[in-house]
């Protein structure tokens, strides 16, 4: 459906007898959050939004400020495949605003509204098409797959492809075009692809992709999930986020006349992308547990890098088809699925515009398998490391200048508090590899 304003949704509620209507909005950490109106208060809350206490969502206001209020978007309206019936649901996205009506600054969609202003003011339009791989279980206490399956595997129908099959008739039901499909490396492990889109799109697609990848394994008994390294000895679920910038209708990123088909605007984002990556992988890489992803040997690079067929680099240009210009583009390879979209995605383009923005140099491509380098020779290549654990990341993003004035200090100051709090945990916690490693020892 498409709602162009107030007026549409309120039509379309009316028309389809929706019971309920979901305002849908995100914390700082990038769990989804939500209250339902009914019909009758649907019209206030879309003129004036619909005032909520804030003070219990991460990284929103302290108790004494925790009056907010949330705007619905009216062009997010879709209704829930899994209540649909005689009397379905929809959701709207919404902004969160201050009593007054200004933007919330602790709002992580409207820090990526507010860079895509900046990027449009210039004449740019952002498009982005990430691809979220995750796995399925038999529930949530375990990591018990539900299949044996490997990379593109073509099985006869077991309850994974089943379970894939039925989310993706869902999100096509919720307006959200899907490219293909297909089982990855690890067992049990899966991966449906998104069709790019315009920035804020795609973010508030990549919020819905993740609820619907849960809900429908919900209904069939099972358990899915976006954990970046939930089964060790096994590759874990990264976010491969495809990016460019177009001017109109033409794709700045493109350049035919390049060998790589890349423009100098193409070259300073990525030479952006590389060199403030380390400071943003608090960021895309938000958990303790995803930097048991970024190891080396399980294809998820730990290296900064770029490169066109290497898939041990950081970046990757996909090849040029000629008659695909549009095409052109660039895969950030680092990120995994449990991120904040909205806060990931920002500090994506903000790295990259900073590259543009200044010009950024960038080095030569690396083509050879990086994990198979000595310390020496990747030195050698002008390849440094991305941080090795949750604490080493969020040291650099504290200290990153870019990072906060790209999400706002309040943002940058919830996010690396809580992060902290985080770290503290694991590092007080005894783990099974402890306990069977040294208390037999010492």
């Amino acid at each position: 459906m498409i709602c162009r304003n107030e007026e549409d949704v309120l039509r379309f509620v009316k028309e389809n007898n929706v019971s309920f209507i979901q305002f849908w909005f995100t914390d700082v950490l990038g769990f989804l959050k939500s209250f339902s109106v009914t019909p009758s208060e649907l019209e206030e809350g879309l003129t004036e939004g619909m005032g909520f206490d804030g003070s219990s969502i991460e990284g929103f206001a302290r108790i004494e400020e925790s009056d907010m209020i949330a705007k619905p978007d009216p062009t997010t309206l879709q209704l829930i495949p899994w209540r649909s019936g005689e009397k379905p649901v929809a959701r709207l996205f919404c902004d969160i605003l201050n009593p007054d009506g200004t933007p919330y600054e602790g709002d992580t969609r409207y820090v990526f509204k507010r860079l895509l202003q900046k990027v449009k003011d210039q004449g740019y339009t952002f498009y982005i098409g990430p691809e979220l791989e995750y796995f399925y279980f038999y529930d949530d206490t375990e990591p018990r797959i539900l299949d044996k399956g490997g990379y593109f595997d073509a099985r006869p129908i077991d309850m994974g492809a089943s379970l894939k099959r039925e989310t993706i008739f869902a999100l096509q039901a919720m307006g959200i075009q899907v490219e293909y499909s297909h089982h990855e490396v690890a067992p049990s492990q899966h991966e449906i692809d998104l069709r790019f889109d315009e920035g804020l799109k795609m973010a508030d697609k990549t919020m819905t992709y993740r609820i619907v990848v849960k809900e429908i394994a919900r209904q069939n008994d099972r358990y899915a999930t976006f954990m970046p390294k939930p089964i060790g000895g096994e590759n874990g679920s990264g976010m491969h986020v495809h990016q460019s910038l177009f001017k109109g209708e033409r794709n700045a990123f493109h350049d035919t006349v390049d060998p790589y088909h890349l423009s100098d605007l193409a070259k300073h984002y990525i030479a952006g992308l590389m060199r403030h990556a380390p400071e943003i992988t608090a960021i895309t890489n938000q958990w303790v547990n995803s930097y048991k992803r970024l190891v080396p040997g399980y294809e998820a690079p730990c290296y900064v890098s770029w490169a066109r067929r290497n898939r041990s680099a950081m970046i990757r240009v996909p090849m040029y088809k000629p008659g695909k210009e549009k095409a052109t583009r660039i895969e950030f390879r680092s990120p995994d699925p449990a991120c904040n979209p909205y806060l990931a995605y920002s500090v994506m383009l903000g790295a990259g515009l900073e590259g543009i923005e200044n010009k950024y140099p960038l080095p030569a491509p690396v083509e050879e398998d990086i994990y198979e380098m000595k310390a020496q020779e990747r030195k050698k290549h002008g390849i440094t490391d991305l941080p090795e654990n949750l604490y080493a990341a969020i040291q650099l993003t504290e200290k990153s200048s870019l990072v906060k004035k790209i999400v706002g200090e309040h943002v940058h100051a919830k996010f690396i508090e809580n992060k902290k709090i985080e770290w503290d945990l694991y590092r007080m916690h005894v783990s099974k590899f402890e306990i069977d490693r040294y208390l037999p020892k010492l």
